[in-house]
């Protein structure tokens, strides 16, 4: 049965319209990929789901007593709340009314009664009492520090108590726009665990390719106003829309033939004052205004870099390089070499360290020892992904030309409205101030505003972010063919292994280390991030008394006539002693940590840095094995 469903809804602003009478339902366990390009509609869409935006016409019908809940872009404010606080205000209702009832009881002073009575009836009625337990559970699940405050956590792990406050009241429909923005990899795949084993319906819109293929079931498309769903993954839609555009190129060919054919026909017509016949007149009519209203598939990018004079062969050189930031190591003792020619990815968790490593290279910023050797003839371009350099005020053209209206590209002199059309921006999108455009068109402007500056050393932090696929794959060609030097900062999995020669991997503690070939070749190789920090996550016995005391947390009375399922004296045995087996293979798993992020670990014996690594990988699904039994056995204690 359908969760959800749209019946004809409408979109417009001003004459052009996002969504033209689209229809689609969806069911539980699906997880709907929403793609199309930059200014499609694709977050309208999904504004039109929750209810923020109300649509021209049509209608959005939910069954009866579904919830929908949202991951929003923004991270949460880095307050003084504690993470326990902002996961419990995700529940809503049952939150504001728990808040209310625990503050009358504590007003010794003056008689509630008769409002207590209302906020129990109101509890009864949406089985508000459970909350603590469901905040308990949630922590639990998702590794959550309770009791931090949310300004001592990193942006990842705000993003991870986003993501509790979202689950906590046991949604039916999750909406997600781009929930993989800013964050490093071993959070985005962390993420991609959690929504695997969501039960309802996702809905999610992402940039991240690697994301799509892994959670995407179902893909739906919004292209010139209009829907197209498929059932299965990215690739296979991929391969079906192709040959919906070779069909719908040969329907418009034989409509055009045909449209012309009538234009002639009604000039000769008029030619000879002959009588003409008034039903062909009307088809005629008719066929050109299907024509006017046939949106033209935007085209792709066109994107070009000019490269500078060859910088020298070398272009930095790390003797013994290391830096710190009072008393944390950002950088040991390092060599390094960067050659003209090199695509290097640097990869690692956010705040590791990847643009202090930059600044260092650039000669921006002086390392606490070694040296750094410069080459000869280097012509920078910097690709920010706070896009600081654009001017938010000014428009388009006036960011790109600086002032002109005539750029030199390549040798050649170009009108900055011609230029700006390659990158699908046309002369009254060009001429829109930057503060109105959407997020991937921000970062269109900025390449192409960056690819006007001859650079023979292409810096690129995150240049991915809110790009649509087809210009993200463009992009990647591009600097496929650049016969530069380029550094990239990213997060983005496919981007990396599509475009990097080698990658330097941040894993953890200051450890620096170069690995041939793209992420891929990095988890081969036996790279891995750093484990988490223990000072923003329980330690397993701190877990494991959490497991206790969740457990035997006191719940509201039960109902008269009913009590819970006694367990048999086995499973109570197994239910009894399993926090203290899973505290007990995190502490295995944490001293495997230890032992293969030594800086010797891989210079070992072969066969024994294998047999470690497999160890590993069976004592982690051994963990999840038993975090599953544990709540199945709990779920079967609570009845």
């Amino acid at each position: 049965m359908s969760l959800l469903s749209l019946e004809q809804i409408s979109v417009a602003f001003g004459h052009n319209p996002l969504l033209s009478k689209i229809s689609f339902s969806a069911e539980a366990g699906e997880r709907v990929a929403i793609i199309g390009r930059n200014g499609a509609g694709k977050s309208t869409l999904l504004k039109v789901i929750s209810g923020e935006q109300v649509p021209d016409e049509g209608m959005v019908r939910l069954e009866g007593g579904m919830t929908i809940s949202q991951l929003p872009q923004e991270l949460p404010d880095a307050n003084e709340k504690t993470v326990r606080e902002v996961v419990s205000e995700g529940a809503g209702q049952a939150h504001a009314l728990m808040t209310r009832y625990f503050k009358l009881l504590e007003d010794f002073e003056n008689d509630h009664a008769d409002e207590l009575s209302d906020i129990q009836t109101e509890l009864d009625r949406i089985q508000g009492w459970d909350l603590e337990q469901r905040v308990n559970h949630m922590v639990q699940r998702l590794a959550l520090p309770a009791d931090k405050l949310m300004s001592e956590l990193s942006g990842g792990w705000r993003r991870r108590v986003i993501l509790a406050q979202a689950l906590i009241s046991n949604p039916d429909v999750l909406l997600l726009d781009e929930p993989t923005n800013h964050l490093d990899v071993p959070t985005i795949e962390w993420m991609e665990q959690q929504l695997q084993q969501f039960r309802g319906l996702i809905l999610f819109i992402t940039h991240d390719r690697r994301f799509l293929e892994k959670l995407a079931n179902r893909i739906i498309e919004l292209d010139r106003g209009n829907l197209i769903s498929f059932s299965g993954n990215i690739n296979e839609f991929l391969v079906f829309k192709e040959k919906l555009l070779e069909e719908e190129e040969r329907a418009n060919a034989l409509f055009d033939k045909r449209l012309a054919e009538e234009e002639v026909w009604i000039r000769q017509g008029i030619k000879a004052r002959r009588t003409r016949n008034e039903g062909r007149v009307r088809a005629l009519k008719a066929l050109r205004e299907e024509r006017s209203e046939r949106i033209n598939r935007q085209g792709n990018a066109k994107m070009a870099i000019e490269t500078k004079d060859k910088s020298g062969k070398l272009v930095a050189e790390f003797t013994q390089v290391s830096h710190s930031f009072e008393d944390k190591v950002i950088l040991q003792p390092m060599d390094f070499i960067v050659n003209r020619g090199d695509r290097i990815g640097l990869i690692g968790p956010n705040g590791c360290g990847k643009s202090t490593f930059l600044k260092i290279l650039l000669g921006d910023l002086e390392p606490a020892s070694g040296t750094v050797r410069q080459g000869t003839k280097l012509n920078v371009a910097y690709f920010d992904q706070l896009r600081e350099q654009l001017d938010p005020e000014q428009t388009v053209a006036e960011n790109v030309g600086e002032g002109k209206d005539v750029i030199e590209i390549n040798g050649q002199n170009k009108h900055v409205i011609g230029y700006l059309g390659d990158f699908l921006f046309p002369p009254e999108r060009a001429r829109t101030p930057v503060k109105a455009l959407s997020g991937g068109e921000r970062n269109r402007v900025l390449l192409a505003k960056l690819f006007t500056r001859p650079a023979n050393l292409l810096m690129m932090d995150e240049p991915t972010n809110d790009l649509d696929v087809e210009t993200l794959e463009l992009l990647e060609e591009l600097l496929m063919n650049y016969d530069g030097t380029l550094l990239l900062v990213s997060h983005d999995r496919a981007f990396l292994d599509n475009v990097v020669t080698s990658v330097i991997a941040f894993e953890g503690e200051g450890r620096v280390k170069e690995y041939v070939g793209g992420y891929k070749d990095w988890i081969r190789q036996g790279g891995k991030f750093p484990t988490e920090s223990t000072s923003q996550t329980d330690t397993p016995k701190a877990k494991a008394k959490a497991i206790t005391n969740a457990d035997a947390s006191v719940a509201p009375a039960s109902a008269p006539g009913k009590t819970k399922p006694k367990l048999s004296y086995k499973i109570q045995r197994e239910f009894d002693e399993m926090p203290t087996k899973i505290a007990k293979l995190e502490e295995e798993i944490a001293a495997l940590h230890v032992t293969t992020s030594s800086n010797d670990f891989y210079t070992g014996d072969a066969d024994k840095v294998q047999k470690t690594l497999a160890k590993l990988a069976h004592k982690e699904e051994e963990l999840e094995s038993a975090m599953e039994r544990w709540l199945e056995l709990e779920d079967m204690q609570n009845g």
